[in-house]
C-alpha cells in the first residue's frame, strides 16, 4: 500500500478515540480498588465521637459507653473522693500524670474538665485487661483503710484511683488514659471529640 492513500487526519482521530476508550476504561477497572482503601462507614462509625447522657448518675455511680472499640469509664466522684485524691500522691506512680496520657485541657489533680466527672478509658495499661470499678473506701483486699476507692485489675492487681493514676509496686506502668471529650451541656459529654471540636 503506497503512502499516498493513507488519510492521516483519519488515522488521529482513531488514534484519539482509541486512547480516550482505553483510559474510560481503566478508570472504571481501577475504581473499585482506590474505593476499597477508603474506610467502609462501619470503620469510619468505630472512631466517630459518641454521646453521653450523665443526667442520671448519681454521686460515686459509673456508667461506660463505647469508643472506637473500648470501653470509656465515666465516674461521678463524690465530694469525699475529690478530696481523697490529693492525699494519695505519695502512693502513686506518676501523681501530676506527668505521662501522656490525658488530653492536655486534662492535666489538673482530677485529670478532668470537671472535678466531678471522671472519663477514663477502661483498659489496663499493664497487658489490656478491663478493671473493676471499686468505689468500697477501705476495702480489706485492696489495702484496708488506705484505699480511697477506684480500679482493681484482677489479671495481674494493678490499682488505680479516681481519677485513673496508677499506684506504684503493681505491673501497670502508666496512668488509665483519658480519651478526648468535651461538655455539649452540663449532662451531656461528647466523648472522642475534645473542646475545639464542639
Amino acid at each position: 500500500m503506497s503512502k499516498e492513500g493513507v488519510d492521516k487526519g483519519r488515522r488521529r482521530v482513531l488514534t484519539a478515540l482509541t486512547t480516550v476508550v482505553g483510559g474510560v476504561g481503566t478508570a472504571y477497572a481501577l475504581a473499585p480498588f482506590i474505593l476499597s482503601m477508603q474506610p467502609s462507614a462501619r470503620a469510619q462509625a468505630a472512631g466517630a465521637p459518641v454521646e453521653a447522657d450523665v443526667s442520671k448518675l448519681e454521686p460515686g455511680q459509673m456508667m461506660t459507653v463505647e469508643w472506637r472499640g473500648k470501653p470509656v469509664w465515666i465516674v461521678r466522684r463524690t465530694e469525699q473522693n475529690l478530696k481523697d485524691l490529693p492525699s494519695l500522691d505519695g502512693e502513686l506512680l506518676d501523681p501530676a500524670s506527668e505521662d501522656t496520657q490525658q488530653p492536655d485541657n486534662c492535666k489538673n489533680l482530677g485529670r478532668s474538665l470537671r472535678p466531678e466527672y471522671a472519663v477514663i478509658v477502661g483498659i489496663c495499661t499493664h497487658l489490656g485487661c478491663s478493671p473493676t470499678y471499686r468505689p468500697d473506701v477501705g476495702a480489706a483486699d485492696l489495702g484496708g483503710a488506705d484505699w480511697k476507692g477506684g480500679f482493681f485489675c484482677p489479671c495481674h492487681g494493678s490499682k488505680f484511683d479516681l481519677a485513673g493514676r496508677v499506684y506504684k509496686g503493681v505491673p501497670a506502668p502508666k496512668n488509665l488514659e483519658v480519651p478526648p471529650y468535651t461538655f455539649l451541656a452540663d449532662t451531656r459529654i461528647l466523648v472522642g471529640a475534645d473542646e475545639g471540636a464542639a
